[in-house]
């Protein structure tokens, strides 16, 4: 069986790639989709060039593949339209598994990230490819930012509200894909992933406090103050509107459920909010 996993070099598809080979897969049976092949040396498996706005490329590093793990876009705005050239790929190819990292409750959720994800479903819905949908909640790694503002301000200020975030860390969540992608019984299945505790932004405060040594005070922000600080800050008014978005949505819970699918895939506990945060201090 040969596996693609595309974005290959970035931080979630290294950590899957890993996982692949720390679960005995062959080297040679593993594929590295990216648009960066030199990226790729260091990764120890099979290399291919593939670049989500080149259909050609695409098509190319799918050749004999049977598992594919699309692992979804950076580019916000244009993520359908690049999902929709591996989905074509893939069903021209004949891949017997096809994989997709979404969004939580990405068909009914309000989050601002949610319609491309919704959209990217439905495509491999009406593909008709044998597929696996791997709903991704928070990775602890995204607050690596907000870590570091608050240990040297001693302040996190956020609109998140009381909303709570079920996150993990990545590599929770690349082991995971790595289950899927190897073992059988997983076609048809959505799966909503998360952390085993959903924490709230105090909780997080109290967190970085830890890791960081000093006191952290959790600071609600209402839409506006939260718009006119990230502005303040050099944000555009587009860029900060989105994060404004995202943090409403999380107050209004979109990222809050765990049920304890992530750790029965993996077979062990997800990895603790501090203990993920320790991690990129």
């Amino acid at each position: 069986m040969t596996i693609l996993v595309t974005g290959a070099t970035g931080n979630l598809g290294r950590l899957v790639i890993a996982s692949l080979l720390e679960r005995g897969a062959d080297p040679q049976s593993i594929i590295a989709g990216a648009r960066d092949v030199a990226k790729a040396a260091d990764l120890g498996v099979r290399v291919a060039q593939l670049d989500y706005t080149d259909p050609t490329s695409v098509a190319s590093a799918l050749e004999g593949v049977d598992s594919v793990l699309l692992i979804s876009g950076s580019e916000v705005g244009q993520r359908v339209a690049q999902h929709q050239a591996v989905i074509d790929a893939a069903r021209s190819a004949g891949v017997t598994k096809f994989v997709y990292t979404s969004a939580p409750k990405a068909s009914t959720s309000d989050l601002v990230l949610a319609p491309e994800h919704k959209a990217t479903e439905e495509l491999i819905a009406a593909s008709g490819l044998p597929a696996v949908i791997l709903r991704n909640n928070w990775y602890t790694e995204n607050y690596a930012a907000d870590l570091a503002r608050a240990a040297e301000s001693g302040v996190l200020a956020a609109g998140a509200g009381e909303g709570r975030v079920a996150s993990a860390s990545r590599k929770d969540f690349a082991e995971a894909a790595a289950v899927v992608l190897l073992d059988d019984g997983h076609i048809g299945q959505v799966y909503e992933l998360g952390g085993d505790v959903a924490w709230d932004y105090t909780e997080l405060a109290d967190a970085i406090a830890e890791v960081s040594g000093r006191d952290v005070t959790y600071q609600p922000l209402t839409a506006d103050e939260q718009l006119a600080g990230l502005q303040a800050a050099g944000l555009d008014e587009g860029t900060a509107g989105f994060v404004v978005a995202l943090d409403a949505g999380i107050a209004a819970g979109a990222l809050a459920q765990t049920d304890g699918t992530l750790s029965r895939l993996i077979g062990r506990p997800t990895t603790p909010l501090i203990e993920g945060l320790r991690a990129v201090a």
